[in-house]
């Protein structure tokens, strides 16, 4: 069963680290994404599987998030006239889908961390 409270705290703790990334890019985002997932797998416990499964929620959501913040603003575009064809704002939305649920990675490997230390205690 999924801790949802678990995965928004994680991706509230991504949110705002990320805000904060900007002074050292690249670095600070993975570091967010790192610190978000093992906040979501330790709240969570119930070991390694669980740990990663709601650590890679929260970096997914968003991901999730941006997604469909980039299909609609790609729909907006296209709808306007400004781009041709509604393949550029779905194709938009599909890779940022895809790109997002691949960095979500690195939440769901500090989940299973934070899963598996929560259990310790």
């Amino acid at each position: 069963m999924t801790n949802w409270r678990a995965v928004l705290v994680g991706f509230a703790v991504e949110f705002v680290l990320g805000v904060f990334a900007f002074a050292l890019p690249g670095i600070g985002h993975a570091a967010a994404g790192l610190v978000g997932g093992f906040v979501a797998g330790w709240m969570a416990g119930g070991g390694a599987w669980s740990g990663a499964w709601h650590g890679f929620l929260a970096g997914a959501l968003g991901g999730i998030l941006v997604a469909v913040f980039a299909l609609v603003f790609g729909l907006l575009l296209t709808a306007t006239g400004f781009v041709p064809g509604t393949i550029f704002g779905v194709g938009i939305a599909l890779f940022a889908l895809l790109a997002f649920g691949l960095l979500a990675l690195d939440s769901a490997i500090a989940g299973a961390i934070g899963g598996l230390l929560a259990d310790e205690n």
